[in-house]
């Protein structure tokens, strides 16, 4: 197992990825400017086995409830990969293959492989969780921190969601669809066309974040880094919307980051 840093390249864009540090995206420079905020816990990382908050840490599977421990008290959150260290299947100049094995306190064995193929003006991350023994819930999602201030004025986002999770007081969804409100946000978009959110960096840069997903989470009451995290299912989605691996049928997902000079 290396735990050493990887780097990709293609054009003048830069990836940073940290096998030893949960599988992160540790930097994304274009240019030269690096647009993820820096630090060990920031950057981008998976969400896997789940996304979000399960309240209470608990879960049912089947006949079973399952007991996370509370990371984020009275909750547990954004999984477990992103604590451990990942192995390297393969590297080239601009992708990189890395795996993650759930291990304990996740209840089941399974294999975690994410790929990060760059382009000159395009990162993908794609991510699959798959089974050979018994079949469990699982979901999964991309935390990115994106820096709100790259030298110029602050990241302007925009996206247009059909409808947003109303958040309650222990900030997971109540199971009410509203219309989408005005920020600040830390809250869950609903996008049954495939998630589709700019971020615009005015005269300097403008990045997409899209997916096949129908699920973004966007966070952007941290004065530092604005989050747009799209992912398969809502917070607390191991209990309301699971998503199902089994042998026979791995869960998959992937996101683009694609970007263009202003």
């Amino acid at each position: 197992m290396s735990n050493e840093p990887i780097t990709l390249t293609a054009g003048d864009a830069e990836v940073t990825v940290l096998p030893g540090n949960g599988g992160r995206i540790g930097g994304l420079r274009v240019g030269g400017t690096e647009l993820l905020r820096q630090g060990e816990r920031f950057g981008c990382f998976p969400m896997v086995p789940w996304c979000g908050r399960i309240r209470d840490g608990r879960f049912r599977d089947g006949a079973t409830v399952h007991q996370m421990p509370l990371n984020s008290p009275p909750h547990a959150i954004h999984g477990t990969a992103r604590d451990g260290a990942w192995r390297v299947a393969r590297t080239t100049t601009d992708e990189a293959v890395i795996t993650y094995d759930l291990v304990e306190p996740w209840p089941h064995p399974g294999r975690v492989t994410q790929q990060v193929a760059l382009t000159p003006d395009a990162v993908t991350l794609t991510m699959s969780v798959e089974t050979y023994d018994s079949s469990f819930p699982a979901q999964i999602g991309w935390h990115p921190w994106f820096n709100r201030n790259l030298g110029g004025e602050d990241v302007r986002l925009a996206f247009s969601a059909v409808w947003q999770e109303e958040r309650g007081d222990d900030h997971l969804p109540t199971g009410n669809r509203l219309d989408p409100k005005p920020g600040p946000w830390d809250d869950c978009f609903g996008m049954p066309g495939g998630v589709d959110v700019t971020l615009t960096w005015p005269g300097l840069l403008e990045l997409t974040v899209a997916s096949r997903e129908e699920w973004v989470v966007v966070y952007d009451e941290q004065a530092e880094a604005v989050c747009v995290e799209p992912q398969t299912g809502p917070p607390n989605g191991l209990n309301t919307a699971p998503r199902l691996v089994t042998p026979l049928e791995p869960l998959e997902a992937s996101t683009t980051w694609s970007w263009r000079r202003l």
